[in-house]
């Protein structure tokens, strides 16, 4: 007998909504192999704009309460704001519903703790939407370091710039807020960034023993606008603009990580570099289909363009050459997460890979606050 399709709720229907939503859309015609999928309820707090949004986004109900709405679907996707991670998603765990949460996992490590722990008691499958794992560059990447052609890893670095917040004038939102977001550029980009060490380098290098950390904030309060588009408030922005960070690895390895949403001429500039004792790699999210990648006995970096078909997920796209998006992540997230649903399964990034990068976003701020390293505890 054929299964019955897997009734998707989401939670949250603005820009990551849309990203998940498209990618549960374009799954039946790619991925023909993964499970089937309804996209049954969409979940907000506005009824006028959720109605709207799930006449586009292709959803068949929606509900203004998210616990009405575990009780009606298969699979939960928690792309709300931080602070509405950790109730939800446990709430489902407890039901038996599987979880995709976007990250960070939590806005506290107490509430990612808690997250973790309830995926380990209910051994429901649990996710971390760490969607820059499934770029077949950094599949690829990740390959060539497994494989020791990198040598041994001396260093790691990344970076994450933005500019969305140069302007002083720029509306106030939640992501400015400790209580809603728990961090700014730290936590918003800073998790993608060390997420994506952890994933390429983890395995050769061990975990982060003790960090430094200097969060900054360079605009304390920003403007509400009414209707009409004039000022109604100024809210105080309480979350950092701006982090940078530098860790020591088990091995002996360092790394240096940094993020902005105030740096101009930047609009979403995800960088990552490994340097071993017989090569280096270089990856950047605005050039996501290559790869620069130096071995031994090279002068200089060579161009991977990964579009082959023999590259992670790229045989269910396009022929060599033609490259994909930054959309095209979420269909291969999905993909990989809605079949460890189907099948039982574990998934990765796990709720256990969500708590960790947390509890190195928690030790960068500890390092801040006493102006010094401090280990990860």
């Amino acid at each position: 007998m054929t299964p019955e399709p897997l009734k998707i709720g989401v939670l949250g229907y603005r820009f990551m909504g849309k990203a998940h939503a498209n990618a549960l859309a374009r799954l039946p015609m790619f991925f023909p192999d993964a499970p089937e999928v309804e996209r049954h309820m969409l979940v907000g707090r506005d009824e006028e704009a959720l109605a709207d949004a799930a006449d586009r986004l292709g959803f068949a109900h929606t509900a203004t309460d998210w616990e009405a709405a575990l009780d009606e679907v298969d699979v939960f996707y928690n792309l709300g704001p931080n602070h509405v991670h950790a109730e939800p998603s446990i709430a489902a765990l407890e039901a038996g519903v599987p979880v995709l949460c976007e990250k960070p996992l939590a806005p506290t490590l107490e509430a990612a703790a808690a997250m973790r722990d309830a995926a380990a008691a209910t051994g429901v499958t649990a996710g971390t939407a760490f969607n820059y794992r499934f770029v077949p560059a950094i599949r690829h990447a990740k390959g060539l370091i497994e494989d020791g052609e990198l040598g041994e890893i001396r260093q790691v670095r990344g970076r994450y710039l933005q500019d969305w917040l140069v302007d002083p004038e720029a509306p106030w939102a939640w992501r400015m807020d400790a209580e809603l977001a728990g961090s700014g550029a730290l936590g918003d980009l800073g998790a993608h960034t060390i997420d994506l060490a952890r994933f390429l380098v983890g395995d050769r290098v061990g975990g982060v023993d003790r960090v430094s950390g200097q969060l900054t904030t360079f605009v304390d309060e920003r403007p509400v606008y009414d209707e009409d588009g004039g000022v109604a408030e100024y809210r105080d922005v309480t979350v950092d603009d701006a982090y940078s960070a530098q860790v020591e690895y088990e091995s002996g390895a360092t790394g240096t990580f940094e993020a902005s949403r105030v740096a101009a001429g930047h609009k979403n500039d995800h960088a990552i570099a490994v340097h071993g004792t017989a090569g280096s790699l270089t990856f950047s999210l605005e050039r996501l289909n290559e790869l620069e990648v130096l071995r031994a006995g090279n002068r200089g970096y060579e161009t991977v363009l990964v579009t082959e078909e023999s590259d992670p997920y790229v045989d269910r796209w396009w022929p060599p050459g033609h490259v994909i998006g930054w959309e095209h992540t979420f269909v291969h997230e999905s993909y990989e997460f809605l079949s460890a649903v189907a099948d039982g399964g574990a998934f990765e990034p796990s709720f256990e890979d969500g708590y960790a990068v947390q509890r190195i976003l928690a030790a960068v701020e500890r390092a801040d606050e006493r102006g010094e390293w401090v280990a990860v505890e």
